[in-house]
């Protein structure tokens, strides 16, 4: 029988031929990404403690994001914290507020396909579509990843995911992933492995492969892959990323799949997440026209260049509604950087945007751009649930970068398409 690339993947970190479902393993860690707020603060005590250093520091990437710019005397020690702990371990792969660590990383070039990972966030899934196996752990297997430079891992299943056709105008990567949360819900992967293939995944360029596999945690998969591509390539080598050339990670032809579904791009709408989870998700066109207090573009899915190309292919010479806002926080500095030099951001802010500094702010519900109590939010993140962006009584709706601009010009959820066509 043949292996898939997660098995694969796993074998080479535990020094087997071969892994099946259901084996424990130990493994050695290719990479380790820490952030500031799952990071050195929860690390720090108990190495002191043991008298401990982390490992390998060329393997470990630390981004300070959460916190990212602090907006009050304890974030700025958590950074300040961060920036210590970075010093004291020689950790050099550090990025003081550059952007979020998902984006940032592979930005860098620290991915490419082969590597079994590790990250300190429920995200990092999202290397999978380097063709990495990349998982997200708490703080305390996280300890004993820097220490050890080594994990268990419960060898999972996969789960085949096929899309064939392709997109109509005004529809994109997150519109698939809504669409799965809907019809799989989000304990569909039950913490296996998703394979993302197909048609449709060939087609797309690496920003919106790393929203696919991001968007893997909230089918509660444990890691989401994409099988490495020419794309691939190209992406890692222009990020300054090596590429491992004596193996490729390709999943076998006899390859066992736990299950397979199927899904149609040729079809698919844009959806939207009513609050407050992304399985609420339905065709704009079946949603009610909300009205909305702010829309968000940001996040780990929602801010990257790819993203805010298509907020400015709708916001071009338009407006956002009066008395609304649209906030627009970008993925990284590089992506800033991009943006401002491709006319992007004069788009945004042409339109009447508020442009926040890189970082996970209000996603996550911290810093600039969380909500008051009962506002009402469409938003380009991941997630929804209850009180995540700000207040409790706060209600976040989810959808593309398409159809979050198209909704900030008349002010409730709108059809994106309408406005392309």
């Amino acid at each position: 029988m043949g292996l898939t690339i997660a098995e694969k993947i796993i074998a080479k970190a535990a020094g087997r031929a071969e892994v099946r479902p259901g084996e424990i393993v130990t493994c050695q860690v290719d990479l380790a990404m820490i952030h500031d707020s799952g990071g050195p603060r929860r690390v720090k005590p108990f190495m002191d403690k043991l008298g401990v250093n982390v490992w390998d520091p060329t393997k470990v990437v630390l981004v300070s994001d959460h916190f990212s710019p602090c907006t009050d005397a304890e974030s700025a020690e958590i950074l300040e914290l961060t920036r210590q702990w970075a010093k004291e371990q020689n950790i050099l792969n550090f990025y003081d507020q550059q952007g979020i660590c998902h984006i940032v990383t592979p930005e860098r070039g620290h991915l490419h396909p082969g590597m079994f990972a590790v990250g300190g966030d429920s995200h990092s899934p999202t290397g999978g579509a380097f063709g990495c196996y990349m998982f997200g752990i708490g703080a305390t297997d996280m300890l004993g990843v820097l220490v050890t430079g080594e994990t268990w891992i419960k060898v999972p299943e996969t789960i085949k995911i096929d899309w064939s056709g392709i997109f109509t105008e005004g529809v994109a990567a997150k519109d698939m992933a809504l669409k799965m949360c809907s019809v799989l819900g989000m304990d569909g992967a039950d913490y296996q492995s998703i394979l993302y293939t197909g048609s449709t995944i060939q087609s797309l360029d690496m920003y919106e492969r790393m929203t696919l596999c991001n968007m893997a945690a909230e089918l509660g998969a444990q890691a989401g892959l994409i099988e490495p591509d020419i794309i691939t390539e190209e992406f890692v080598l222009k990020a300054g990323g090596k590429l491992d050339c004596s193996q490729k990670f390709k999943c076998d032809p006899g390859a066992n799949y736990f299950k397979v579904h199927n899904f149609d791009a040729n079809t698919l709408d844009p959806q939207v997440a009513v609050p407050h989870s992304p399985a609420n998700s339905a065709s704009v066109v079946e949603v009610d026209k909300a009205e909305i207090d702010q829309f968000y573009v940001g996040a780990c899915t929602g801010a990257k260049l790819n993203d805010l190309k298509m907020v400015a292919s709708i916001l071009k010479g338009k407006k956002v509604a009066t008395g609304k806002r649209l906030t627009v926080a970008p993925a990284s500095s590089q992506i800033l950087k991009d943006a401002t030099k491709e006319g992007i951001t004069e788009i945004i802010l042409d339109a009447g945007a508020n442009l926040l500094p890189p970082g996970c702010g209000a996603c996550a519900g911290y810093g600039v751009g969380v909500l008051a109590e009962k506002e009402v939010c469409l938003a380009t993140t991941a997630r929804n649930f209850q009180g995540r962006m700000g207040a409790n009584s706060s209600k976040v709706y989810l959808a593309s970068p398409y159809t979050v601009a198209a909704s900030a010009i008349t002010g409730h959820i709108q059809d994106p398409r309408e406005f392309l066509n």
